[in-house]
């Protein structure tokens, strides 16, 4: 099996050594890699974000299965490209990404089927999330709605910071079209637990729990 696997980081170094040792993987490339996973894998110079390129690229050597590590490339359709064309390819569609691309979708997502999470409100103008924190506890948690490369959520443990962080990204753009939308969400204290599972939409793999 010729297996394509698509970023560049820590991800996708932890899974390019994994799928080395399988006896079913005769070749691993990574598109784009780093020097690092060069040691494990043939990287390939194009950026998880052309996806007409990988595309081809996947064509042409004959690609059995590629593995989506980011999730820009997963929200801009990636999987469903591939699928149009019948490759092989691992990660979520567009339609099921949105719940990573944007935390208000998932906030509402959570309340229409009933998933306990941290309340909260979304809001897209300064003035009125401002008006909005100054009436809650602290601390409380500000979100950029979108991607924002793990650092949109800052935990802010006063009004000031929240003033300052609401600034920032509604008004002076740090996080660009990530933070066009911000949630200010009740802060929880506690364990935090990642607990991930894979399905194909009829059949539920559990992984370990983190």
């Amino acid at each position: 099996m010729r297996v394509l696997v698509i970023g560049s980081g820590g991800r996708e170094h932890a899974l390019v050594r994994c799928l080395k040792k399988s006896p079913r993987v005769s070749k691993v490339y990574c598109a784009p890699g780093n020097a690092g996973i060069a040691m494990d894998a043939e990287c390939v110079a194009i950026t998880a974000d052309d996806q007409s390129r990988l595309l081809a690229f996947a064509q042409t050597q004959h690609i059995d299965l590629t593995i989506v590590g980011p999730e820009q490339p997963l929200v801009d359709g990636l999987v469903d490209l591939f699928e149009r064309v019948g490759l092989r390819i691992f990660g979520p569609r567009k339609n099921a990404a949105i719940l990573e691309a944007s935390k208000a979708f998932t906030k509402a997502f959570c309340q229409r089927h009933k998933i306990p999470a941290a309340p909260s409100q979304t809001f897209s103008d300064f003035e009125s999330a401002l008006q909005y924190a100054k009436n809650q506890r602290f601390p409380l948690v500000v979100k950029a709605d979108g991607l924002a490369a793990g650092k949109g959520v800052v935990i802010c443990q006063n009004l000031a910071e929240a003033e300052l962080v609401l600034r920032q990204i509604l008004q002076e753009k740090v996080f660009g079209a990530a933070g066009k939308e911000v949630l200010l969400e009740e802060f929880l204290a506690g364990v935090e637990l990642s607990y991930m599972a894979i399905t194909d939409g009829e059949h539920v793999l559990p992984l370990a729990s983190a």
